[in-house]
């Protein structure tokens, strides 16, 4: 656990986080969490722990917890953010898959600061190719006739006022809903963001967008349509609904969260790896999806990770100290991708984080279940590994 400020906590996934190190309030406020979710749990009384997710949490009281993968015994902070964002950029249709971090001294950045700073880059592009305007009817009931005159509602509102006029009229403007998203994120990230650079960086886009309104509901954010015309406004509004709506990989409840961008572990491996497999290997299929458990229903799809020459390869995000810990469940699972691809070798890949030896057993006498662990740390060098070491 590293305390990086009396209100902002940095632990790695599975770090038990005790009541006597932090403040009692936000303790409270980390067991309500607790309580309503599966992103932390109790060790025991007084000692919680985060499990299966990573990301940003930051509470109604303004503490923030940031959450890191495990990647090794010895907790390495640095490594593991810079581990979790080459995790992120691998999710197909996540709006971070493009996060980039050349400029950035992520060693000195918090989680939460890094993910700004990207939407930062990304606006900054988008206005660099031109803020959309668009024509947008306006309903008034002016000094000067500017339009239309609406007739009837002209004779109810101004019968005495005959000095004005009940007009509808187009005005060529960027106040159009995708700006007032942008412009409302910016409003929300200037109150979150704690890093002098970024806010500067805010400040100055909310000068350019300073003619533009904001949304009043989030309930708005779901009559946003991207057409053709607004395309490359795609992934910055995908963005803006994360900081405004907490759209991310878990949905949570409960009063003591005000904001988070989590992601589910399990996701976030299977997508590394199958990103792996594909850059350093050829041939590959991910998310195979051919057969059934049962065929004739059609029911219960059998979709293992990665098929690779007829050969299955599944990822699995537990950390495993000894052959003990891996569950029947997942055997279970890859005897029925051995049976229905007919597939004499399977193999579970699980994190590599202690020593623990590797395995070759035999479901039968033709089929073959090997357990390997992948070093995260060592993409190209563990793909090479596993599929030369195939029997």
């Amino acid at each position: 656990m590293l305390k990086l400020s009396d209100k902002h906590l940095q632990v790695i996934e599975y770090e038990k986080i005790s009541k006597n190190e932090i403040n009692n309030k936000y303790f409270k406020e980390l067991e309500d969490i607790a309580q309503t979710t599966q992103i932390l749990a109790y060790s025991k009384k007084g000692v919680l722990k985060s499990q299966n997710y990573v990301g940003i949490i930051q509470t109604k009281s303004g503490f923030v917890l940031e959450i890191l993968p495990k990647i090794s015994v010895n907790n390495d902070y640095e490594e593991s953010k810079k581990i979790l964002i080459e995790m992120i950029k691998t999710l197909k249709n996540h709006p971070f898959r493009k996060l980039s971090t050349a400029n950035l001294r992520t060693e000195k950045m918090l989680l939460l600061e890094i993910f700004i700073s990207f939407f930062l880059n990304e606006l900054d592009k988008l206005i660099k190719k031109g803020i959309k305007r668009d024509y947008i009817s306006w309903l008034d009931n002016q000094k000067f006739l500017k339009g239309k005159l609406l007739i009837n509602e002209h004779i109810k509102r101004n019968f005495i006022h005959k000095e004005r006029f009940f007009v509808e009229y187009d005005e060529y403007t960027g106040d159009i809903l995708e700006n007032r998203v942008i412009k409302s994120t910016l409003k929300k990230l200037n109150k979150l963001s704690k890093s002098f650079e970024n806010q500067k960086r805010i400040r100055k886009f909310l000068f350019v967008f300073e003619s533009v309104g904001e949304i009043k509901s989030l309930g708005e954010l779901k009559k946003i349509h991207i057409d053709r015309s607004k395309k490359y406004y795609e992934n910055i509004i995908e963005i803006c609904k994360i900081f405004l709506d907490n759209k991310s990989y878990t949905p949570y409840k409960g009063g003591s969260v005000s904001f988070a961008v989590l992601f589910d572990m399990n996701k976030l491996f299977e997508s590394f790896v199958g990103g792996c497999f594909k850059k350093f290997s050829k041939g590959v299929k991910l998310q195979h999806k051919k057969f059934h458990l049962f065929d004739v229903e059609k029911k219960y799809g059998l979709i293992p990770d990665m098929v690779f020459e007829n050969k299955i390869f599944d990822t699995k995000w537990k950390i495993i100290k000894s052959l003990e810990d891996v569950s029947g469940s997942d055997f279970y699972q890859m005897f029925a991708y051995a049976k229905k691809y007919d597939s004499k070798e399977v193999t579970l890949i699980y994190p590599k984080v202690y020593d623990t030896e590797e395995k070759e057993l035999g479901f039968e006498e033709e089929y073959k279940l090997k357990v390997v662990f992948f070093d995260l740390r060592k993409c190209k060098k563990e793909i090479s590994r596993i599929l030369n070491e195939r029997g």
